[in-house]
């Protein structure tokens, strides 16, 4: 997406219930690669095994899907304000008890509640910015793309720095800018809202009725098993200290932004959705192949890290944005539906990515993902006669935004 819808309008010009929202949505993309670069320092610290390590991910994925299944529902009746601060409070008390805990099981427990409140809050969040926001749809998607990608970015590169310090720094930050941000929606944002029409808590569940939104889920699974096996094995071959693994995943923080936000338009104003992913996959099958050769070569598996980000950037904002048209469902009862199956693969990588490490070696988890992204080619090849539809419409200014929020904050 580009600026160009926005002509006229300064996108930087915002009432402050905006700034709160987008600055909420900084801090909160930035847990995605936040702890990154402290599992190695967390495994030695807590006398933890790789499996129970890359738990962490698990525990907090696996909630996040199954929370996304009710969030449509609990936003249309208590608001989302309320739906806003609730995300935001629980995300404060579990960051501040992972920061306090003194083993690794605890840690995996409350990284779970922190999963259920990344949840409540993003589902609400872009909603919220684009109906606060002057100059229409088109400034509030680009002023939230402009916080994902800060937030993506600077995530792990924080996450290093205050790695360095202790494995308890980055979780200590997170409580001290999400409170902020929490004391900066309560005060700033009006409350009060038209409350959106009650979602019924099955419709998530029948939307996987209908065989694109069924075809599309599925793939997401598999390529999400490539996604995090990336972001949650790699650093523990890389063998750098958090400062060394932050700066790789900012590295790889920028590429996805990149790509997401300004290269993936550009490739979807030439190609079909189900042709672009055609593309994308294969060659991100062909990045951790490579990455499986090159392990032992800490600069060859960086440059795979940050060559994976662009091509993650361009899938998340793709498959997503194929959800958005597969079928005739509110975008949030199939983004839900759709996330939560997603979720599980990203649930199940680290784990198995990490015990697979220890039964051969480290090259075979790459080994391991580019077959799962495979899989999510085939299945695009074989359902595609159900994803016609995909191909049909192009997607509004509303529709990619919310493509973007779906792919990366999971």
């Amino acid at each position: 997406m580009s600026a160009g819808g926005t002509k006229g309008v300064n996108v930087w010009r915002q009432p402050a219930q905006v700034w709160a929202v987008a600055f909420a949505c900084v801090i909160a993309f930035m847990g995605i690669g936040l702890v990154d670069p402290i599992l190695p320092a967390i495994a030695e610290s807590l006398q933890a095994s790789p499996v129970e390590t890359e738990m962490l991910f698990t525990s907090y994925l696996f909630v996040t899907g199954l929370a996304m299944l009710v969030t449509s529902w609990i936003s249309s009746r208590i608001g989302t304000k309320a739906t806003l601060l609730a995300g935001l409070g629980l995300i404060v008390v579990f960051a501040l008890l992972c920061a306090l805990s003194g083993s690794v099981d605890a840690v995996i427990g409350f990284r779970a509640g922190w999963g259920l409140g990344n949840a409540l809050f993003i589902s609400t969040a872009l909603a919220t910015i684009v109906g606060a926001a002057s100059g229409g749809s088109a400034a509030a998607i680009i002023l939230y793309e402009a916080a994902l990608g800060l937030g993506i970015a600077v995530g792990p590169l924080l996450g290093g720095i205050l790695g360095e310090i202790s494995w308890r720094g980055p979780f200590f930050g997170v409580v001290a800018l999400m409170a902020i941000a929490f004391i900066a929606v309560s005060v700033l944002l009006r409350g009060g809202e038209a409350k959106p029409a009650p979602v019924k808590l099955s419709a998530p569940f029948t939307a996987m009725r209908q065989s694109a939104l069924r075809v599309l889920a599925i793939a997401a699974l598999f390529y999400n098993i490539g996604f995090f096996v990336l972001l949650a094995f790699s650093p523990f071959p890389l063998g750098f200290g958090a400062m060394g693994i932050g700066l790789t995943f900012f590295g790889w923080g920028v590429a996805l932004a990149i790509t997401s936000v300004w290269v993936a338009p550009i490739l979807l104003r030439r190609l079909t959705r189900s042709a672009a992913m055609l593309l994308v996959l294969p060659l991100l099958a062909v990045d951790l192949l490579v990455a499986a050769v090159v392990v032992d070569s800490p600069a060859g598996l960086v440059t795979c890290i940050v060559v994976g980000g662009l091509l993650l950037g361009l899938m998340n904002t793709i498959l997503t944005e194929s959800v958005m048209e597969a079928t005739d469902l509110p975008r949030s009862v199939a983004s839900s539906s759709y996330s939560a199956v997603r979720f599980l693969g990203g649930a199940a990588a680290p784990p198995i990515a990490a015990a697979l490490w220890h039964a051969f070696n480290a090259s075979v988890p790459f080994v391991f993902a580019a077959l799962s992204v495979l899989v999510a080619s085939l299945t695009i090849v074989l359902g595609r006669r159900a994803l016609a539809r995909i191909d049909a419409h192009e997607a509004d200014a509303a529709e990619e935004a919310s493509a973007i929020l779906i792919g990366d904050a999971a």
